[in-house]
């Protein structure tokens, strides 16, 4: 099972000392993949709750400042030379599909081929209102979205004429190094997800939030759609987001949250059950608390990728 690390991008840990030496150690170290976020902005007074925290309702303050994804990919690009170059996700709906096509070849091209495109399609209506996106039909412009970049990436005459999207015959290059286009994962909990991925991807970006019990009804959709379609399970990558936290005191309790305890073989024995279910790649996102420092983050993850050899 592959590892990849999520980059410190967000909070107050963002900044250019702690990316640097945080990618490059990675780098060294052989960590197959680097990993951004798309957040784009902090309502104050959110429309729906955010289903990551214990309330539902605030939303993670490291959300109030936070790096923009694609250009801290290109950044990290230039300060490694081995690592994959991976995104979980960006939120395509935001982005003109020329424009997003061209920002991942461009990373591909200079990082010589390395990129991994994670996408998905957003949940916050907040950010829907600031991006004048409309909140309906967000799966259909999601699949438009993919066809355009596809044939951005790979037609030499490219020419699009859909119902939200058109792109008139012209050229538009250079083509990404990867052929014939970089890996696309998608990202979501709905069947949709699923089906836009066998028609459109090359793998599924899901997320250990809850319990193993929920994780598992994901993992049977990836792989009930997988055999819906003409496609087979190794055509298909399948890797999960997790966050890894090791208790520090005795009056922290776990509930049973996956990847949570208090010694290093509690959140092992989490990361050997996903190797169980066929998980190709596992990326950990280390909590960016006050507390934070690199080479510390750095030991943590290669303890934990351990159990995932």
């Amino acid at each position: 099972m592959k590892v990849g690390l999520v980059v410190p991008q967000f909070g107050i840990n963002a900044t250019k000392e702690n990316l640097i030496n945080f990618v490059q150690i990675a780098d060294r170290e052989g960590f197959e993949s680097l990993w951004v976020y798309d957040r784009m902005l902090y309502p104050i007074t959110p429309q729906q709750p955010y289903p990551g925290t214990p309330n539902k309702r605030e939303w993670p303050d490291e959300f109030k400042n936070n790096l923009d994804p694609l250009t801290t990919l290109a950044f990290i690009a230039a300060n490694t030379s081995k690592t994959n170059l991976g995104t979980c996700i960006i939120d395509m709906i935001f982005h003109n599909p020329i424009t997003l096509a061209k920002e991942f070849t461009t990373i591909d091209i200079l990082s010589e081929g390395r990129v991994i495109c994670g996408f998905g399609i957003g949940w916050s209506k907040d950010e829907y209102l600031a991006a004048n996106i409309p909140y309906e039909k967000r799966g259909e412009r999601a699949d438009e979205i993919l066809q355009a970049m596809k044939k951005v990436w790979t037609d030499d005459i490219v020419e699009f004429d859909g119902n939200f999207y058109k792109i008139p015959k012209s050229i538009i290059g250079p083509k990404p190094i990867q052929k014939p286009h970089h890996k696309i994962l998608l990202g979501g909990f709905s069947p949709k997800t699923f089906e836009r991925m066998v028609k459109y991807g090359d793998g599924y970006i899901g997320v250990l939030l809850g319990s193993f019990e929920y994780f598992t009804n994901s993992i049977k959709m990836f792989n009930d759609s997988i055999e819906k379609s003409s496609r087979t399970r190794k055509d298909f990558d399948l890797t999960i987001l997790t966050y890894p936290y090791l208790m520090k005191s005795s009056s922290e309790t776990s509930n049973g949250t996956p990847m949570t305890g208090r010694t290093i073989d509690e959140i092992g024995s989490d990361l050997s059950k996903l190797k169980s279910f066929g998980v190709d790649r596992v990326i950990l996102a280390v909590n960016a608390d006050k507390d934070y420092d690199v080479n510390e983050t750095i030991e943590f993850v290669k303890e934990l990728r351990k159990f995932c050899q």
